[in-house]
C-alpha cells in the first residue's frame, strides 16, 4: 500500500514539473521589456521574450553605435608648424634611467620647444612632452623613441600627438586629440627632421573639426631646410608677430 501511494506522488509530481500552470504561463508570456530608458548607452534596445516552451527565456540585445562617432567631420585640413629649439629653455633634459653610458631601454627625454607658424613670421605657442627610448640604433647612428606631446597654441587650443620618433629619418605620428578649435581632432602628422634635436617641420592632416582653420593658420610654408630661422619679430613676440595668447 505504502509502495504504491508513493509511485502515485511521483507521478503527480512529474506531471507538475512537466506543465507549468495557466497562471505561471501567463506571467512568463507577459514579460517583455522595450526601450528602457535606465538602460546604458550604446544599448539602445533591450528586448526579452520568456518563453513558456521549457520553462526557458531568451534574450535579444541590439546595440547601436554612437551617433556622435557617424558625425564626427571627415574632412582633412592640413597644418604646418615648425618648432625650434633656441636653447633658452633648459631642454631637452636627458634622464639616464637605462643607467648605461650609451643611450638604452627606459632612458627619458623630457622636453618643450617653441613653435611657429609655417611662414616663420608668428610665434603661435610651444611643445611640452616626453620622449621615452626604446631602441639605441648605432648601425643607423639614430635612436627610435615612443613620443608623447602637446602643442599648446594660446587661443587657439592645444593638439595632443603620440608615436614614433627616429631621429634619423622622418616618421609620422598620431593626432590623439585637441582642444579649442582643434577639439574632436584625430589623423596624423609627418615629422620632418631638419637639425636633430633643433629644428622640425610639422604637416598636420587633422580631422574631426567644427569648423575650417582660421586664414592666419594656412600660410604658405618656407621651405623646410636645416637653415631656417624664425623672423626677429616673431622671436621677439612683437605684436602682430606672435598669436593671441600665445603659449610660453
Amino acid at each position: 500500500m505504502a509502495a504504491a501511494s508513493s509511485t502515485t506522488l511521483k507521478s503527480i509530481t512529474s506531471a507538475v514539473k512537466a506543465s507549468p500552470t495557466t497562471a505561471t504561463t501567463a506571467a512568463l508570456n507577459r514579460l517583455s521589456f522595450k526601450n528602457s530608458a535606465a538602460l546604458p548607452s550604446p544599448f539602445k534596445k533591450l528586448s526579452a521574450t520568456a518563453a513558456a516552451s521549457g520553462g526557458c527565456r531568451s534574450f535579444t540585445v541590439k546595440c547601436q553605435s554612437n551617433p556622435s562617432e557617424s558625425s564626427r567631420s571627415a574632412k582633412v585640413h592640413e597644418l604646418c608648424v615648425y618648432e625650434i629649439n633656441e636653447r633658452d629653455r633648459g631642454s631637452p633634459a636627458y634622464l639616464r634611467l637605462g643607467q648605461k653610458p650609451v643611450n638604452s631601454l627606459g632612458d627619458l627625454v623630457p622636453f618643450t620647444n617653441k613653435v611657429y607658424s609655417a611662414d616663420l613670421k608668428t610665434r603661435l605657442g610651444i611643445t611640452a612632452g616626453i620622449c621615452i627610448l626604446i631602441k639605441n640604433m648605432p648601425e643607423k647612428k639614430g635612436d627610435r623613441y615612443e613620443a608623447i606631446y602637446s602643442f599648446h597654441l594660446g587661443d587657439y587650443g592645444q593638439i595632443s600627438v603620440q608615436g614614433a620618433y627616429l631621429t634619423m629619418e622622418d616618421t609620422y605620428l598620431s593626432v590623439t586629440g585637441g582642444t579649442g578649435i582643434f577639439a574632436g581632432a584625430y589623423g596624423q602628422v609627418k615629422l620632418q627632421q631638419l637639425v636633430f634635436p633643433f629644428k622640425l617641420f610639422y604637416t598636420f592632416y587633422l580631422q574631426g573639426l567644427a569648423a575650417d582653420l582660421p586664414a592666419e593658420l594656412l600660410v604658405t610654408a618656407v621651405t623646410p631646410s636645416p637653415a631656417v630661422e624664425a623672423s626677429p619679430a616673431a622671436k621677439a613676440c612683437e605684436d602682430g608677430a606672435a598669436g593671441p595668447n600665445f603659449t610660453d
